[in-house]
C-alpha cells in the first residue's frame, strides 16, 4: 500500500518523508529500548531506510552528465536532515537508560534491568 504511495508523483515528497517518520519509523522502533542490535541488524535497518528513503526522493537529473542517477548515501541524508534509523535507537536506548536510572529501587524497571 505505502509504495504505490511513495511512487506517485503527485504527492509531496515532504508529505511522503512526514508518512515515513509517523508510520514506518514507530513502527519499526516501538520497544527498540530494550532491543540488542547486533552489527548486521544496525546494517540491515540502515538499509531499509535508505531504500524506503531511495523510493520516496527517486532518482534525479544530473544536468552535467545529463543522465538520471540515484542518490548516494551521504545525498540521501543531506536531503532528509534526519539522523539514521540507527542513531534514533541509539537515543532511545540512552533515554530509557536514564529513566531506569531515576527510578525508585523496589520498581520493576530498576530490578530487572539493573
Amino acid at each position: 500500500m505505502l509504495q504505490k504511495f511513495f511512487k506517485n508523483k503527485n504527492i509531496s515528497n515532504k508529505l511522503k518523508l512526514r508518512l515515513k517518520n509517523t508510520i514506518i519509523d514507530k513502527a519499526l522502533t516501538y520497544a527498540s529500548e530494550t532491543w540488542i542490535l547486533s552489527k548486521r541488524d544496525r546494517k540491515q535497518m540502515n538499509i531499509f531506510e535508505r531504500t524506503v528513503f531511495r523510493r520516496i526522493l527517486g532518482p534525479i537529473y544530473d544536468k552535467e552528465k545529463e543522465n538520471w542517477k540515484v542518490l548516494t548515501d551521504k545525498e540521501i541524508y543531506a536531503i532528509v536532515k534526519n539522523p539514521a534509523i540507527t542513531e534514533t535507537i541509539r537515543l532511545d536506548r540512552l533515554r530509557w537508560f536514564r529513566y531506569v536510572q531515576r527510578v525508585e529501587g523496589n520498581r520493576i524497571p530498576k530490578e530487572y534491568y539493573i
